[in-house]
């Protein structure tokens, strides 16, 4: 479906004066270039300039059939004929012909002239290009320069190279040396290949790929930035060239599934061609084989192509149209550059057309066909622009918009497609604009923002078309009388797109009054956002060059100062005001629109910069009119309130919020009512809707919560309590698990996971500090449950129980029970460094007298002990070591956790040892913790020793729970040898005797009577080990 909207994409027009018909038309480089008709001459007009003078002309060799420009290398290449021959040609340094006296050089491909060139670019050169077959259709690239040649039944790329001058001999050199300064400084051209002599490089071509496509007719060629396309009457290939990585892979010719040849008794047959569109991977399924000669140069690089797109059209497509109409015209491949991608394209387009119909693919990053143009009548030519395609038939010019913006933008920012930013769809609508007339039009082109347009027709039935759009300006001086001639050539400026957005905007007025919510609407708009996005993708040499500029008049004394003065005006700033206008009128479109699109209200009123209050006023139902609201407008409260924001509605808007969704939405209202936004909402009156709500849908533990969070900040404290208490501790936490909000503001809902990365902080809602202070219980279990289900992370809520004031407190209890119900890795060893540091500080402020003020943990040591894994029970021999009285309540909580800690299996010792440093172990139980910690490190040896010291009837009990398994060896290797020695200095220590019995005990049982033997010390005191000797021999001799 094309929209046809009477907007006015032409400002002015003016008519070139040339002296004689025109046969040929093409334009680049600032110029217009025309070819009379049968001549052999080229004129060349200044479009840059006030009524498009003559700039310079030049003679060809031939007749000229053809005729392309190319912006890069800034050449002219022609189709020429000659003696019944046919001629390939590139002219360069065109411009130096301005002086009509001006050298010419010609000479071969590849072949630099020994005595003219070294002048360089003060000369013109002709370049002859060979050709083995009749060339039908070149094609430059607007990328590379690079030349494509289309004959018959193959396809010739040349590169274009440039050879410096500095490269040349030193003989050219001292040649151009010799040269008088007025002879080197010619007056050069406006055009961008103008440089100074000594470094102008010398354009050549090189032959680097030949294409054979045995099966197909060419009649067109198109060439961009490594895409190739050709067309035959009915069929359209698009293939791509990319150098081989793998020299071999490029000779490998490309496995496709080929038809076979018709019999040849089926000649007498009419084969109709079917229908196919085929792209990307299925396009080599295509019937059209293609294969790639070398070209002989071994140091040429070599390439490999893929099939891209493959398009062939069946006779029910040309209904209407005659014979000779039958076939495809206007091949097109074009490039969008984008301020990002000054080198690369960032998107190339294929654009082609039968006489009733165009297509327009996207080829870059995925092939996609945006748009198909349905002509009111045949078309005879089109050419695409970036915001526009013009089409001529005999007697009008129309324009068409594309969607080449469209998808520029989303290569340029691949998540606009989001909630916070939207666009356009690239298979958007297309519209047509304004129809101008003309008479006996046979051509177009266009560059920048002109048209030009060749038009011929009969003396006798010429007249002027009827201007009905707007003032036409025409170029008054040296205008020949159009009496006697029946031809004209036309330059039409077209609007600049901010001027044709403007007119848009203006003209989608009238739907707004009339029909509000109609498709017209929206799709009107759509097509004014793109424009606006064509303006905003411009990239700065475009802006230079003044192409899109609407300062562009056609004769001194019109309005070219207001456009001027227009055009100053419509900068970067004003366009993106320009586009936060449009997308809050798309934004209204999409807040009624149907569920399929309403939730592109969303992105579209963020984009516009809108504040609620502003979109709630947008969107209020007219009093005349049902009270109902959008789906579009409900689903942007709905995201807005979901996300995390510090903008505090005011009491009218939060209220009118609440009223909004208990009318629409009820079932909504608790995450309404707990988002920070709306914290200033009334109490009173929200909390009457919500007991209605309560008294319709029933009772749900969020909505007991929310009234509860009500009643708190009513001050009605006993409502409070009665609310709460209606439902389990455990149910309350599911409550919260299902609204953080009700606990916590901000965080943006958070993600699990532990330390560090930054991350937004959140903040406790009043609700959670009357928690911390009544039920710090059920506030800790509710953390723990935010954190396991992803919801809080866990420096959020380290950064939550700070802000509460209880850091010291129930930050810990956190921890703790967050060591409980964790199983991430990374996470459980980060909890226990931090308790243990904890317990650590503890300890040392008992000591210091400087602890904090009593409080009584929700977990004590005998509860972690039993219901967390990662705290083991205390060793025996830890009884003996840790005082019962001598300390407080809450020193002997912190010592027996650090303990338990220590015991357990989870804690990595090395990593509180620099802190236990802090701990002196003068005092048994600091002296406890760093034999925890000796011992959890594997000295044994040293323990025993330090303990013997310290607290030997602690050596046995340490020795029974320590000394097992493969350090069983260590009682009779270090415990016996040890206490032998020491009592024999103190023969009177009973504790040493007890112990030294104990031990002989233990190994007397372990070892063989000899092993025994050895063990008895030789100083006299055999007598003493006799009995035990006697018990181990006896064991042995049973076992």
């Amino acid at each position: 479906m094309v929209h046809v909207y009477n907007c006015h994409p032409f400002k002015s027009q003016q008519i070139v004066q040339v002296e004689q018909e025109p046969g040929l038309v093409c334009c680049g480089g600032g110029a217009l270039f025309v070819v009379a008709t049968g001549g052999c001459k080229v004129e060349v007009y200044n479009l840059e300039k006030e009524g498009c003078p003559l700039f310079c002309r030049f003679a060809t060799m031939g007749t000229v059939k053809s005729i392309q420009h190319s912006k890069i290398g800034d050449y002219l290449v022609t189709i020429e004929e000659k003696n019944n021959a046919t001629y390939l040609r590139a002219y360069t340094n065109w411009r130096y012909q301005a002086e009509e006296k001006g050298r010419v050089g010609v000479r071969l491909l590849g072949h630099l002239l020994g005595g003219a060139s070294v002048w360089g670019g003060v000369q013109m050169e002709i370049i002859e290009i060979p050709m083995s077959e009749r060339p039908i259709a070149v094609s430059c690239c607007p990328v590379t320069g690079d030349l494509l040649v289309g004959c018959e039944k193959t396809v010739v790329l040349f590169t274009l190279s440039r050879q410096n001058q500095q490269n040349l001999n030193q003989s050219q050199q001292s040649v151009q040396n010799s040269l008088p300064n007025s002879q080197q400084s010619c007056n050069p051209s406006q055009g961008p290949t103008s440089v100074s002599h000594p470094n102008l490089s010398i354009l050549d071509f090189e032959r680097s790929v030949i294409l054979h496509l045995p099966k197909m007719s060419l009649k067109q060629v198109a060439l961009c930035g490594g895409y190739v396309a050709v067309n035959a009457e009915l069929e359209v290939l698009v293939l791509k060239l990319e150098a081989a990585s793998d020299p071999a892979a490029a000779e490998e010719p490309l496995e496709t599934s080929k038809s076979a040849e018709p019999p040849q008794d089926q000649d007498d047959f009419l084969l109709i061609p079917r229908h196919q569109e085929l792209l990307e991977s299925k396009a080599k399924d295509c019937d059209i084989l293609v294969t790639m000669e070398k070209t002989g140069l071994e140091d040429q690089a070599q390439y490999q192509f893929s099939y891209i797109l493959f398009r062939r059209f069946s006779p029910e497509f040309f209904q209407g149209c005659r014979v000779e109409e039958m076939q495809i015209h206007s091949l097109q491949l074009y490039p969008l550059f984008t301020s990002n991608s000054l080198e690369d394209p960032t998107c190339v387009f294929c654009f082609f057309s039968l006489p009733t119909a165009g297509y327009l693919y996207s080829l870059k990053g995925g092939v996609e066909l945006l748009s198909a143009y349905q002509y009111p009548e045949k078309v005879l030519q089109a050419v695409m622009s970036d915001h526009l395609l013009h089409v001529i038939t005999k007697n009008a010019l129309q324009c068409f918009t594309v969607r080449c913006s469209a998808v520029a933008a989303r290569m340029e920012d691949p998540y606009i497609d989001t909630t916070m930013k939207a666009c356009p769809p690239s298979t958007l609508e297309v519209c047509a604009l304004r129809i101008q007339l003309f008479i006996g039009l046979r051509s177009v082109c266009v560059y920048n923002q002109r048209v030009i347009l060749l038009s011929a027709a009969d003396t006798e039935t010429q007249q002027e078309p009827e201007r009905r759009s707007r003032k036409w300006t025409i170029s008054s001086p040296k205008e020949t009388s159009t009496v006697g001639h029946g031809w004209n050539l036309y330059v039409v400026d077209t609007v600049h797109p901010f001027t044709l957005y403007q007119e848009m905007v203006e003209y989608s007025c009238r739907y707004v009054q009339t029909t509000p919510q109609s498709h017209s609407l929206r799709h009107l708009l759509s097509e004014a956002h793109l424009l606006l996005r064509a303006c905003l993708l411009q990239t700065p040499e475009q802006k230079q060059s003044g192409q899109g500029d609407p300062a562009v008049s056609s004769k001194p004394g019109s309005n070219g100062a207001v456009d001027k003065n227009s055009a100053t005006q419509a900068n970067r700033q004003e366009l993106e005001e320009a586009l936060r206008q449009n997308s809050a009128q798309l934004g209204d479109c999409f807040s009624r629109a149907s569920q399929k699109d309403c939730h592109l209200a969303l992105p579209y009123y963020k984009m516009s910069g809108l504040t609620v209050a502003e979109v709630i006023s947008r969107n209020r139902p007219p009093p005349e009119g049902p009270s109902s609201y959008g789906l579009g407008f409900l689903f942007y409260l709905k995201l807005h309130l979901l996300e995390e924001t510090e903008q505090h509605l005011t009491q009218e808007e939060a209220d009118e919020i609440i009223y909004i969704f208990s009318q629409s939405e009820p079932f909504l209202l608790v995450s309404v009512c707990a988002s920070p936004c709306m914290i200033n909402c009334s109490a009173t009156r929200t909390l009457q809707i919500l007991q209605r709500l309560e008294d319709t849908a029933g009772v749900s533990v969020p909505l007991t919560i929310i009234m509860a969070a009500m009643a708190l900040r009513l001050g009605k404290q006993q409502d409070y309590t009665e609310l709460m208490e209606r439902h389990a501790e455990m149910q309350l936490v599911y409550g919260f698990i299902e609204e953080p909000r009700l606990l916590l503001h901000g965080g943006g809902g958070g993600g699990g996971g532990g330390g560090g990365g930054q991350h937004s902080q959140v903040h406790p809602t009043s609700l959670a500090r009357q928690l911390a202070n009544t039920q710090p219980g059920l506030l800790v279990a509710a953390m723990v449950a935010l954190h396991e289900n992803c919801k809080v992370q866990l420096e959020q809520a380290d950064f939550v129980f700070k802000e509460l004031g209880c850091e010291n407190t129930l930050l810990v209890d956190f921890w703790e029970a967050m060591l409980m119900a964790s199983s991430q890795d990374a996470v459980i060893q980060e909890l226990l460094f931090r308790v243990a540091s904890v317990y650590i500080d503890r300890l040392t402020n008992s000591i210091n007298g400087s602890g904090a003020p009593k409080y009584k943990s929700l977990k004590g040591a005998d509860d972690l002990i039993t219901s967390c894994s990662h705290y083991g029970a205390l060793y025996p021999w830890l009884t003996v070591l840790n005082p019962t009285h001598s300390t407080t309540s809450e020193h002997q909580e912190a010592l027996h956790k650090l303990q338990s800690l220590l015991c357990g299996p989870s804690l990595s010792v090395g990593s509180i040892v620099p802190l236990l440093e802090r701990l002196s172990g003068e005092t048994l139980w600091g002296f406890s913790l760093h034999l925890l910690c000796a011992t959890r490190r594997g000295q044994y040896e040293s323990s025993i020793e330090q303990l013997l010291d310290r607290c030997p009837q602690a050596i046995i009990a340490y020795a029974n729970h320590q000394l097992q398994d493969k350090y069983m060896t260590l009682w009779w290797q270090k415990l016996l040898p040890e206490l032998c020695k020491r009592t024999r200095a103190a023969a009177d220590n009973g504790i040493l005797l007890g112990a030294l019995k104990e031990t002989l005990v233990v190994v007397a049982m372990e070892t063989s009577p000899a092993e025994f033997l050895e063990l008895i010390p030789d100083d006299g005191t055999a007598s003493y080990f006799l009995p035990h000797l006697l018990t181990c021999s006896q064991r042995h001799l049973m076992a």
